[in-house]
């Protein structure tokens, strides 16, 4: 496992902000949402065959990354001599920051402030990495969804923040829950070349490699600036925004930009 630990960026900030700011945790909180737009992309993915391509993101897109989160605190109590970490598990988490899920399992606001900045140093060192994302799980119906798409001949891209290093457990992970594997012709999976590359800047510059696919039928992404990118890129893609969570910096979703919080089409 490596041990390379990524700089804040690669990350939601701390979490002292939250009480105080309604728009930390997402600025899309409140938003509606619009199942419908599934059943629009695959009858254009029909429509278009082989020549159409779907973009997704993976975490807080296709996969739920909590129990990757529920596994890293618990180990981080075996280390840190704090049995009461043990107890973690993947619904203690709602958002991104470290102070809430050890509240639920019994950590004292007053042993906060020497805990989580250690349990978050545990967690960098472990998060971004082949042995721990493949603990990953499916969000609901988004297996169903993109083997659909799959099956109508359409070109699946997994664009992700994900780096190089993470591709043998990601991989392991789509095999696990049944997703299309990449296979270099009908599914592929594009990742950043190293750890230290912005996600940002990375999404930018696979526009490029995504349109060389074909024609970029939709595009889904859970973070607003990620997918107001593309909106403005692929003009004639449906862009999808998942109401999932982000990265906490208080960007919106554009206004025409449909949000899902998941991929099953008879509603929620």
């Amino acid at each position: 496992m490596t041990k390379t630990t990524p700089s804040d960026r690669h990350y939601p900030r701390d979490s002292s902000r939250a009480a105080s700011d309604p728009t930390f945790w997402t600025a899309a909180k409140g938003r509606a949402v619009d199942p419908s737009v599934l059943v629009r992309v695959l009858s254009r993915a029909a429509a278009l065959g082989a020549s159409g391509v779907l973009v997704f993101d993976l975490d807080s897109t296709l996969l739920d990354n909590k129990p990757r989160q529920a596994r890293i605190v618990r180990e981080a109590g075996d280390s840190l001599g704090e049995p009461r970490l043990s107890h973690c598990q993947p619904d203690h988490f709602t958002d991104w920051s470290v102070d809430k899920p050890l509240r639920r399992v019994g950590i004292l606001d007053h042993e906060l402030e020497e805990l989580v900045p250690k349990v978050r140093r545990f967690w960098k060192r472990r998060f971004f990495t082949s042995e721990y994302c493949i603990d990953d799980i499916a969000i609901a119906g988004a297996v169903e969804f993109v083997r659909e798409a799959q099956s109508l001949g359409t070109r699946i891209a997994y664009c992700t923040g994900r780096h190089e290093g993470m591709r043998q457990g990601t991989v392991a992970c789509f095999a696990r829950e049944g997703f299309p594997v990449p296979d270099g012709e009908q599914v592929h999976l594009l990742m950043k070349p190293d750890l230290e590359e912005h996600d940002d800047d990375f999404k930018v510059r696979a526009r490029q490699p995504l349109a060389a696919l074909g024609t970029v039928i939709a595009a889904f992404d859970n973070e607003p600036i990620h997918i107001n990118s593309y909106f403005e890129h692929f003009r004639d893609a449906q862009c999808v925004h998942m109401l999932t969570d982000d990265s906490s910096r208080g960007i919106a979703p554009h206004p025409e930009i449909p949000s899902i919080v998941d991929f099953r089409r008879g509603g929620y």
